[in-house]
């Protein structure tokens, strides 16, 4: 791609505010935080709305097969109900389009008919839904429906499917299989070499919030207050199965009680929009714990051979990553656990490619970082094998192997330092206390161990993602755009960084985010929406600049001066390098007599994804304790230093990476949704008994980072929503193996796994 820039960004330099920092840097609360503690920011089932309904789904038992019986006459004549709906009386609804990345307008996961005929294509399908007065009435009437079904052989065993897996030709927007040189003859000629299999199992969403939506059709117009990550995507996705103008659709989401990818279109909304327009009166429908298992993707199981071939002195001669996941045709999602294999260690030969197994299952989806947060489970788990049979620090093991440009493809970094990463959080943790040979440190029934690994995930910015500027007359700026609040601290963060771009002070900036009616909006996953707002306001930025110009005339300090001769400084533009030549946007607007100037700016084509190889990097730390007895794991503490760009907001920053890091040690020790296989259903359907971490589970997390900026992204910043849980099931299991001397390559890490391996 020679045509690209090398110095290629929005604006066509490196971005100013990279090193031009006032509030960007600075630790900011969240603006949307007082709201929060006070009650008073409405949630997506909060929403209050007039005769509203409540909804209860009724889930099909059988993984395939036809609905034979439906009796609802017992709960259409139950107390408080007004509709009970089946595929007998539903509307004609059209299939959603498929999320991805070719259509923003598009977010539907599970791309099957929604309640349209008598088919059942997985355990868990919704076959009736039910509307009363009140979500027990709603309940209890959902109880009493009776369904009778002829069942049909269903798909539902891993390794029997594995025999028909299909090898998909692309995987994400990269070529799946991948072959460079002859990983095969380095396994044979290597001084040392692993080659192993490692399995992950499925996985839930458990947000706190589960997913819900309150939905009330007045006419042909649609509005739904939804907890979803896609606006936009919901709202065309709403108008197509419906057969409306998106205009027609509006989609509220200001607060989201936690995504992390699996918030999109699932068949609820359809189905409680259905139902709204079938009663004629508004619908609330709060998905159960039990109803988001059976409606809600989550991510697929995995089993990944890992082989690696080395040198004596540890440099990678082959590097092989194979495997196997679930993802069936009416799934959009790719657990794509391979890509990370692609580009974080040099090696003189490839050999990388999946397999996609297709069951009668529940869709799956995007899970939070997926792909990478199972694959750097397997590659850093053979990488710590490795280092153990050459008997080499497995610290000193990566640093003979990082790349200085992508392995691949050849591109260069756009900014990569995981050593210093590695070289800053092994003094902050204390990696110099290790013991080399396992099983070498105890405390009465406790062994003790150490363990690291690396993190990463890619750099993404979306095209097309929009923000209006608004200055009034008192110098105050608005921002506006469909972006999306989970809690990680949007608003603030581009609030600072609006300041400083317009050099304003943080008082006179507001940002309004969160509903359809404002301009166009990505989505807020892949961790990618700081820098396509960034990029967004950045463009919208140099438009105001021009128009403020216009306005100012020739009776003014700037007059004949072009826009990039000027910067934004103090409420006001300068002349670059002459300070008196200077006029705040307060005396522009009045003399023009205008009470507001308003601009808009599009994030553009991510040509420097294309130009540079782009990934953030981490290095987690993790030691812990095992009992000789019982098998319990307890992790003591955790350091994660992590080498993603500048860092916008310190504050909001930590929150996030120890929020991923969290979720890192529920993948490694508790999380697994629990799959029957003979009937093709998810046993675990409720918290208790799919277990994430509770406070007792989560020791210390140490956060550094190495705040290097990215030249080639907006403020230097590269998206941090997943970096943090990338590497820590690694860490975690290589800290157990350096505690016991067993190595356990499948997870969760339960006791069970070590008394008996």
């Amino acid at each position: 791609m020679g045509y690209v820039p090398g110095n290629w960004l929005p604006g066509g330099t490196p971005d100013p505010l990279i090193e031009r920092r006032v509030t960007l840097g600075t630790q900011q609360s969240r603006v949307d935080g007082p709201d929060k503690v006070r009650g008073a920011a409405h949630f997506a089932a909060e929403v209050p709305m007039e005769g509203l309904l409540y909804a209860a789904c009724v889930h099909s038992t059988i993984p395939r097969g036809r609905i034979t019986e439906l009796d609802v006459a017992a709960a259409e004549t139950a107390p408080g109900v007004a509709l009970v709906m089946t595929h007998r009386n539903a509307p004609k609804m059209a299939v959603p389009p498929p999320i991805g990345l070719t259509n923003l307008k598009a977010a539907g996961n599970n791309i099957l008919p929604v309640m349209q005929d008598a088919e059942i294509r997985w355990n868990g399908q919704t076959v009736a839904v039910v509307l009363a007065e009140t979500q027990e009435q709603a309940d209890l009437a959902a109880s009493l429906i009776k369904v009778g079904y002829e069942a049909a052989v269903a798909r539902t065993r891993f390794e029997k499917a594995k025999a028909d897996a299909r090898t998909p030709d692309s995987l994400m927007i990269e070529k799946n299989r991948l072959k460079k040189g002859d990983v095969a003859v380095a396994l044979q000629a290597a001084a040392r070499s692993v080659d192993a299999i490692y399995r992950t199992p499925w996985h839930n969403h458990t947000p706190i919030e589960p997913n819900a939506a309150t939905i009330a059709w007045k006419g042909d117009r649609l509005t739904v207050h939804d907890a979803t990550q896609m606006l936009n995507g919901t709202a065309g996705s709403l108008a197509k199965v419906f057969g409306i103008k998106e205009s027609q659709v509006y989609v509220s989401s200001p607060f989201v009680g936690g995504g992390f990818g699996g918030k999109a279109l699932w068949d609820h909304q359809i189905l409680g929009a259905a139902a709204a327009k079938l009663a004629g009166r508004p619908v609330r429908i709060a998905l159960s714990r039990a109803s988001m298992v059976r409606l809600i993707g989550g991510r697929s199981p995995t089993e990944q051979r890992v082989a690696l071939a080395a040198a004596a002195d540890g440099r990678l001669k082959g590097l092989l990553h194979h495997g196997f996941s679930v993802k069936p045709p009416h799934s959009a999602c790719d657990e794509a656990f391979t890509l990370t294999s692609r580009s974080l260690y040099a090696s003189e030969s490839f050999d990388v490619v999946q397999h996609t197994i297709d069951l009668d299952v529940l869709a799956n989806t995007f899970m939070r970082a997926p792909g990478e947060a199972p694959g750097t489970f397997a590659l850093e788990s053979a990488m710590d094998e490795l280092a153990h049979e050459l008997g080499m620090d497995p610290i000193e093991l990566r640093r003979r192997n990082v790349p200085d440009r992508n392995p691949v493809s050849g591109a260069p970094h756009s900014q990569s330092d995981v050593m210093l990463a590695y070289d800053l959080g092994a003094k902050r943790f204390g990696w110099d206390r290790r013991a080399a040979a396992p099983r070498s440190r105890r405390e009465g029934e406790w062994l003790i161990g150490m363990g690291c690994a690396t993190g990463s995930f890619p750099y993404a910015r979306m095209p097309g993602m929009t923000v209006r500027i608004t200055l009034d007359g008192s110098g105050h700026a608005t921002v506006s755009s469909a972006a999306h609040e989970m809690g990680m601290g949007t608003a603030t963060v581009q609030r600072q960084h609006t300041a400083d771009r317009l050099g304003l002070p943080l008082e006179s900036v507001t940002v309004t985010i969160g509903d359809t009616s404002l301009p166009f909006g990505s989505f807020a996953g892949g961790s990618s929406q700081t820098a396509s707002l960034g990029a967004a306001i950045n463009a919208a930025s140099g438009k105001l600049a021009v128009e403020l110009l216009r306005l100012a005339g020739n009776d003014t300090p700037l007059a004949g001066l072009r826009p990039a001769e000027i910067e934004f400084v103090n409420g006001g533009l300068r002349k670059i390098g002459e300070p008196s030549r200077y006029e705040s946007f307060v005396s522009i607007l009045k003399r023009a007599a205008r009470d507001q100037i308003s601009v808009t700016g599009v994030s553009s084509a991510p040509l420097e994804m294309l130009k540079f190889s782009m990934h953030s990097r981490s290095a987690i730390f993790c030691e812990l304790l095992v009992s000789d007895v019982t098998g319990e794991v307890r992790v003591d503490r955790l350091v994660g230093c992590f080498d993603c760009g500048r860092i916008l907001n310190p504050k909001t920053a930590a929150s996030q990476f120890r929020g991923g890091m969290i979720m890192g040690i529920g993948m490694a020790l508790t999380e697994e949704a629990l799959f029957d296989e003979r009937t093709g259903r998810v046993m675990s359907a409720s918290i208790a008994d799919y277990h994430v971490p509770a406070h007792l589970d989560v020791p210390d997390i140490d956060i550094l980072w190495t705040d290097i900026p990215d030249p080639r992204t907006p403020m230097g910043a590269r998206g941090i929503g997943e970096i943090g849980i990338t590497g820590v099931a690694a860490a975690i299991a290589n800290a157990a193996f350096n505690a016991t001397g067993k190595r356990v390559r499948e997870l969760p890490l339960t006791p069970d796994k070590f008394l008996f391996a």
